[in-house]
């Protein structure tokens, strides 16, 4: 039971990680109908931008400057890059994004090296919060895990109840009448992407320390982000933190839980084939939770694509 309590835990905070990731790349979508494939890598510059920041002005200003710039640059990008492009359509729209990821991370190795950097924990941190059954749980887990909902909170009351979401709601579907009005739709369009941006940057912030700060981190995550929306809905912010918590919950008891392929299969009826020896039977019976733990993922997501196209909570096919 105590296991199982520090899964979930650490579940939680994976998935809530991962929402904070996939949450901006999901309101850009929801807004605009981009699949930002540069995504994950303004994530890992706000690893970058903090880590540098904290060098001069610690961890707490890092945290405070780093998704700012970010998201003004994301801003930047969507005015005199991305907008020149949307007009053309979703192809040029990808080939966009995906030639940017590859511009920021030969930028990232150019200025700090393919080593890497030494982005650590802040001190105040460095302490268990509480142990369970002599499992410690560190603070800045704890501070991740609020960090996180507190976003999910405000990104919510946002939307849902101030005048400037209800604008981007309602850009969403009726552009040409929300502009009609007076409003500047183009300047929402920038604003939001500057938004999803800079929600990336937070996550990288705070992933930073953990998951460690060095180029190739946002090709480790760039792939399960795009996991996350399918299986959630594209364009849903709702689905994005349902389907980031499944991801964060399934990977962790996979990888926890020593479970054998034999079993599982036995135990729903399929009997263990009587050739076993054969070197294919043998390798898918006795393969265990843990070597599949990083693909589950992938899996549900076919399953998803599957039974329900367009993901759980989402209005559009993926």
């Amino acid at each position: 039971m105590d296991l199982v309590l520090i899964n979930l835990i650490d579940g939680l905070v994976t998935g809530l990680l991962l929402f904070m990731l996939s949450a901006g790349l999901t309101l850009i979508f929801s807004m605009m109908g981009v699949l930002n494939f540069a995504h994950a890598s303004f994530y890992m510059l706000g690893a970058y931008f903090a880590y540098q920041i904290s060098t001069y002005l610690g961890f707490w200003m890092g945290l405070l400057i780093a998704p700012l710039l970010v998201g003004v640059l994301g801003a930047l990008v969507e005015r005199y890059g991305l907008r020149r492009v949307h007009q053309y359509g979703h192809v040029p729209e990808l080939i966009f994004t995906f030639g940017l990821a590859l511009l920021i991370e030969e930028a990232v190795q150019f200025v700090w090296g393919r080593d890497r950097v030494p982005y650590e924990i802040p001190e105040v941190l460095e302490f268990t919060a509480f142990t369970v059954s002599g499992f410690a749980i560190p603070a800045y887990k704890v501070f991740m895990l609020f960090i996180s909902v507190a976003i999910f909170i405000l990104l919510l009351w946002f939307l849902t109840r101030t005048r400037v979401g209800l604008v981007i709601q309602a850009a969403l579907s009726y552009p040409r009448t929300v502009e009609a009005l007076g409003h500047n739709v183009p300047l929402v369009f920038m604003g939001v992407f500057g938004v999803g941006t800079a929600l990336a940057g937070v996550a990288g912030v705070i992933a930073g320390p953990v998951l460690s700060t060095f180029p190739g981190m946002a090709f480790v995550l760039g792939s399960i982000v795009f996991v996350t929306i399918v299986i959630g809905g594209l364009g849903s912010l709702s689905g994005a933190l349902v389907a980031s918590l499944l991801i964060g919950w399934l990977t962790t008891f996979a990888k926890s839980y020593n479970v054998r392929a034999e079993d599982l299969l036995n135990a729903i009826g399929i009997s263990t084939p009587e050739n076993l020896d054969e070197s294919l039977w043998r390798d898918l019976w006795t393969i265990t939770s843990p070597q599949i733990a990083d693909i589950l993922p992938y899996i549900l997501m076919v399953l998803i694509l599957v039974f329900r196209p367009h993901g759980l909570f989402g209005k559009r096919d993926a």
